[in-house]
């Protein structure tokens, strides 16, 4: 679970919505100080249990060099609504929602960002729904199903979230972490709070997606080398969950950049925030570059 390191909104960020042909998506939107966008927008899109709430370190900078930047939650996660179906959680599902939203960003082809569980969802936008963005980075995700330690945690919410309801899990599991973890009182209540807005269908469903999701890397490599599609993989040096050493395989299946954030683990936008948005300012601007001289 990302856990952001603060919640106060820093200037040029402010909460909104976003509508699209799929429906309505809470969202954190950052504009550059002239508040005129002179750059391609970039949506990010946020993993397993998280919110928009874990760019909140990065918005300002990436928005700085003078371009509109958005983060969502993602259907049924915390302050963005999703009905009690699991067939609307799948991966497939929520890329058709990620492909509407980069639609509703303008006509205009966008960076896209996802991070864990959102750079399956998001790879699903470009494979399955059609999404032709101008730039993809993969932050801290992988080729497909979860390995490790986090196959586990998720397996055990699948097991349990049926049994003892999502206010257990978080009082017997998830709250005793971060308080293991040092995280503040006041960010520990946002956590509980944005973890009990989830739909629990959505959870389960998204937790099972994690497990079995296939790996489509090899169908991903061929796709954007067909339409020219510049891919980043950018993880922490001390991941802990798909390994680094999957992560830059999986870069160079990709014949895709690869970056590595000093001192970060699973979270890189918040534990090298700064790091990590000059990373993907870089390689947006490089992307924007390359498109002008095709």
């Amino acid at each position: 679970m990302s856990t952001p390191r603060f919640l106060t909104l820093p200037p040029g960020v402010r909460r909104t919505e976003i509508s699209t042909s799929r429906g309505t998506f809470a969202a954190l939107e950052a504009l550059p100080g002239s508040g005129v966008p002179e750059r391609p927008p970039a949506l990010l899109v946020p993993g397993f249990t998280g919110s928009k709430e874990d760019f909140i370190a990065v918005l300002p900078t990436l928005a700085r060099a003078g371009r509109r930047v958005v983060a969502i939650d993602m259907r049924g996660q915390y302050e963005t609504a999703g009905p009690d179906d699991p067939a609307a959680y799948t991966c497939a599902a929520l890329g058709l929602d990620v492909a509407a939203l980069l639609e509703a960003l303008g006509p205009e082809p966008a960076h896209l960002v996802g991070h864990s569980f959102g750079g399956l969802v998001t790879r699903e936008a470009i494979l399955g729904a059609g999404a032709r963005p101008l730039t993809y980075t993969l932050m801290s995700s992988g080729p497909g199903a979860i390995t490790g330690p986090r196959a586990k945690d998720a397996a055990a919410l699948v097991a349990e979230l049926p049994r003892i309801g999502l206010e257990r899990v978080w009082h017997d599991h998830m709250e005793p972490d971060a308080l293991r973890n040092g995280v503040p009182p006041h960010i520990v209540d946002f956590l509980r709070t944005r973890m009990l807005r989830n739909n629990v269908t959505g959870l389960l469903s998204m937790a099972q997606e994690l497990l079995v999701c296939p790996d489509r890397v090899e169908e991903l490599a061929k796709l954007s080398a067909d339409i020219d599609l510049p891919v980043l993989v950018l993880y922490g040096e001390d991941d802990n969950a798909w390994s680094p050493q999957i992560q830059a395989a999986m870069a160079e299946r990709l014949s895709a950049e690869k970056v590595v954030i000093p001192g970060a683990a699973h979270s890189p936008a918040v534990e090298a925030p700064e790091t990590t948005a000059s990373t993907l300012a870089d390689f947006w601007r490089q992307g924007e570059c390359r498109r002008l001289t095709r």
